[in-house]
């Protein structure tokens, strides 16, 4: 288990408890879009890894905004893990043949041979995570608590806000 007392350490593991995301970019015109994606690379060190199409809409919205978040839920431990920063479509055989699974040829048949096949890159700059008690009397009791107290603070769950090493802020 990881040093949850580093908060950075603490992002690391949640993010390799939910690997399924919402991978949200920004239209020419303004709008965001998420969609779900599967992350690639376990063991988050401050970049995250995709597979996709190049002639994804995505990939055309990297292109114009390369600014965009990721979020995680994993309901079963009551973990939610949001993660902003900055992507890059990269054309990197030896990588994707690191990341590469069965599973992803559902979406990609030809494997690493499909036409348009690339990665996203994700440089993580910043985070922000919720964390409560899996237990749901636990949950039931410490809302219960919160209520009675008029504090939203005697909820047992936590917050925090991370700066990510190498983000503009560290």
């Amino acid at each position: 288990m990881a040093d949850t007392t580093d908060p950075v350490a603490r992002v690391a593991e949640l993010v390799d408890r939910a690997t399924i995301c919402m991978f949200t970019t920004m239209t020419a015109d303004g709008r965001h879009v998420s969609r779900p994606m599967a992350l690639q690379d376990l063991g988050f060190d401050g970049d995250l890894w995709f597979f996709a199409d190049a002639g994804s809409d995505k990939v055309a919205q990297i292109g114009t905004d390369p600014q965009v978040n990721v979020s995680f839920a994993n309901s079963k431990q009551n973990e939610w893990t949001s993660i902003a920063g900055t992507a890059e479509v990269v054309h990197d055989r030896a990588k994707a043949e690191q990341l590469w699974s069965k599973l992803l040829t559902a979406w990609f048949p030809d494997g690493l041979e499909t036409p348009g096949l690339c990665l996203i890159k994700v440089h993580a700059d910043s985070a922000e995570y919720w964390s409560g008690p899996s237990s749901k009397v636990v949950r039931l009791l410490g809302a219960a608590r919160a209520a009675i107290a008029r504090d939203p603070d005697k909820f047992p769950a936590e917050n925090e806000e991370v700066d990510l090493p190498g983000s503009p802020a560290t």
